[in-house]
């Protein structure tokens, strides 16, 4: 398992190191903002950009750029939407909405698709089951767009039950600061109620069918009883690892849903650096959803021997 693990680690670095660098080179390919006149910050960032080798090949710009974020951590500065603060800031003060809306919307959104996958797998084959396999691949299929301009017509125009944007300040477990970030947090979790739903459904489906469920029937437990010692504790073994896996994505954000509710996270900051033309935001950004996608398929897989013993990650047969 350890091999394993460094072997996965060692992999998903390299991938990252191949993806940061195509990224990189795209953003230095494209031309340099240009910054404003009289101005003392602007000084400052032209001997930066000299000294980070903007005219040298792109291969001795990233060696650079590395050597700054792994020496220093030292990611630039903004040079249009804040210019001359330091990126990794701007970037930090950014990250706790994102993870918040998230958070909101995981804590809430996981019991309900597993309840409703548990509940249609019980009911297997009848009108309560092709139900809500209808509605799961219907909501499955939808964008979270969508979501959040629906919910902004009922329940923000129509019902004025929650304001349309995000509440502002830094007060994020007030009651105030929750109600203004319910529409996006209704908006994030139906697709995470619909996948955890049908993933549920499908592996109960399976182990309630199995050979073994038979056997503990047989042996007198009720099915109520075999269902709870038996099945879910089968069907946990695929369910948990993507638990953990929407987690360590809690960090990651949404970019529209962001942008449509005016949750001044990193999924804004992005969009922002995009339209605005802040090449330094934009990498250490890229840099991050890289790292988020990365170690959530690094966690899943390595949660699997954890949850079930039997499981040998990378054993050979």
């Amino acid at each position: 398992m350890l091999k394993y693990t460094l072997q996965r680690i060692l992999y998903m670095i390299f991938v990252f190191l191949i993806i940061v660098f195509m990224c990189f080179v795209l953003i230095r390919m494209l031309p340099q903002p240009l910054l404003p006149p009289n101005d003392p910050h602007t000084q400052v960032i032209e001997m930066r950009r000299e000294a980070l080798g903007y005219n040298e090949p792109y291969i001795v710009q990233f060696g650079l750029f590395l050597k700054n974020v792994v020496t220093k951590f030292d990611w630039g500065y903004s040079e249009k939407l804040y210019f001359g603060q330091e990126v990794w800031s701007i970037f930090i003060q950014k990250l706790p909405a994102s993870m918040i809306v998230n958070l909101y919307s995981i804590v809430l959104s996981i019991p309900i698709g597993i309840a409703l996958g548990i509940f249609a797998a019980l009911k297997k084959n009848t009108w309560i089951d092709y139900t809500l396999s209808t509605l799961t691949m219907v909501v499955i299929s939808v964008p979270s767009f969508v979501y959040a301009l629906v919910v902004q017509y009922i329940f923000c125009y129509k019902l004025q039950l929650f304001p349309f944007l995000m509440k502002s300040g830094t007060d994020w477990f007030s009651w105030p600061m929750f109600v203004s970030v319910v529409p996006a947090v209704m908006s994030l979790s139906f697709g995470v109620i619909a996948g955890f739903t049908r993933t549920t459904r499908a592996e109960l489906t399976e182990v309630l069918t199995s050979e073994f469920m038979l056997l503990a029937r047989t042996k007198g437990l009720t099915k109520a009883q075999a269902t709870i010692r038996h099945a879910l504790r089968n069907c946990f073994v695929v369910i948990v690892p993507a638990i953990f896996g929407e987690f360590i994505g809690i960090l990651g954000g949404s970019l529209i849903i962001e942008r449509i509710f005016s949750i001044p996270g990193v999924g804004g900051l992005t969009l922002n650096a995009i339209h605005g033309l802040d090449y330094n935001i934009f990498i250490l950004t890229t840099c991050f959803y890289t790292a988020i996608g990365l170690m959530a398929s690094l966690v899943v897989d390595i949660s699997y021997g954890f949850i079930d013993p039997r499981i040998r990650m990378g054993a050979k047969k």
